[in-house]
Parts: structure tokens; sequence; C-alpha cells
């Protein structure tokens, strides 16, 4: 319990001292939007990487290589922990949103830094409001900043992947960006085996290469939400 309430503290100190940058940020945004994701970006990053080291995770990542230096990419990857999120942020080394369950959007100064690098906010439950955030993701992408979507709609509580939704392929697909496979091993021995307590773990995040629907037949296009599962599924079981 020692690394939770370390990591409860640091969020609370954090949050406390956030409070006159999300002023400055706000402000660097009406100047120069992309100096302001990147900045934003960068304080989120490596207040992730301060709770991995609090968490006693041991990261190992690969193929950082496979991500383009020049352009945005959608980022699809399995889901079995929370630390999956911090994992590939700290990993990642240019501005890239989540796209997150509308729920979290209520939660104070969290929704704020999400807002700021460019996470969008999902409600499965409203297919219209649904296609809005998916037409607010595409307008992200094209704007030169990444998304990282988890397919499978939640985390798995057994490891297995659950079917991919082929709907959030349309990021990619309607934006014309490569999609990067992302495979996340281990990160749920972090917490979610032994919850509410959070345990030392070695982990592992992998980047595949890019896909790109445009070079794929229209019969591949239409299963790409299997295709990219493939990806990653071989990724896991090397």
């Amino acid at each position: 319990m020692i690394r939770l309430i370390l990591i409860i503290l640091f969020l609370i100190v954090f949050f406390l001292l956030s409070i006159p940058v999300y002023l400055f940020e706000w402000i660097l945004g009406k100047f120069n939007m992309d100096l302001r994701n990147r900045s934003s970006y960068f304080i989120v990053r490596y207040a992730f990487k301060i709770v991995l080291f609090i968490s006693g995770a041991h990261v190992t990542v690969k193929g950082v290589k496979n991500i383009p230096k020049d352009k945005s990419v959608l980022y699809v990857g399995n889901h079995n922990s929370f630390y999956d999120i911090l994992t590939s942020c700290s990993a990642i080394p240019y501005p890239t949103g989540y796209v997150a369950k509308k729920e979290i959007k209520k939660v104070p100064f969290l929704n704020l830094w999400m807002y700021y690098i460019n996470c969008i906010f999902i409600d499965r439950k409203n297919i219209r409001e649904g296609l809005k955030t998916i037409l607010k993701g595409i307008d992200i992408i094209k704007s030169g900043v990444s998304l990282f979507i988890f397919p499978e709609g939640t985390r798995s509580k057994t490891g297995e992947m659950a079917p991919f939704k082929s709907g959030s392929m349309k990021l990619a697909q309607k934006s014309g960006c490569p999609i990067i496979p992302v495979a996340f091993k281990n990160t749920s021995s972090l917490f979610e085996k032994q919850f509410p307590r959070i345990k030392s773990a070695n982990v592992s995040v992998e980047f595949g290469e890019p896909i790109l629907m445009s070079e794929m037949s229209k019969e591949e296009q239409k299963n790409i939400a299997n295709i990219c599962q493939e990806k990653i599924q071989e990724m896991l079981d090397k």
C-alpha cells in the first residue's frame, strides 16, 4: 500500500502545482497551438514517468523506430491495465492524445490535462455523439497530433484480447494516417492483479511496423480491425 499512498500524494501535489500552469498553457495555446501541444505532452509524459518509477515498473520499450517522426498516426493497442496509458505515453516521444470514456471528462484537474494533450471523450452508448467524437479525432490527427485507441473498448480481465471494434478504425481510414499496432505485456501485474496494492513488475510495450490502409485492397480495409489484432497477437506471442 506504500506505493499507492505515495502515488496519491504525488498526484495531489502535481495537480495543485498545475493550477498556475493551466493558465500558462491556455495562453500559450492562443499564440502557438503546436508549442502548447508539445509542452503539455512533455509535462504529462514526465509525470507518468515519475508514477511508473514510484510503482516499481521496469519498462522495456521496443520498436520506437517504427513511429514516424514527420506525421501523426493512430496507435492501436491491447488493453489490460490502467498502466497501458502510462507506459505508452512515457515511451512515445511525440504529442499524442488518447480516446477515453466520457466519464473521465468529469474528473477535476485530470480532465484539463487531457484536454491540453488533445484527448477525446467518447460516449459508446450514444451513436450520434460517438460519431461527432470520431470526426473530432480525425481533425486532431490531420492537425498533426497522433491519437491512441484501445479498440477492445474496455480492459481485459483475463489477458486475452476481446474482438476489436471496427468503428474505431475510421480514425485512420478517414484521416489517411498510418496505424501503429501496440502490444502491452504484463502491465496488469502492477495493479489489477492484486488490487488495491501496487506491486513492482517487469512490463513491456512494443510498437509494430506502420500499417497503411491506402496500400490495402478494399477487402483488407474492411477487415482492418482483425488485421491489427492479429499483428498485436503476433507481438504478444513472441
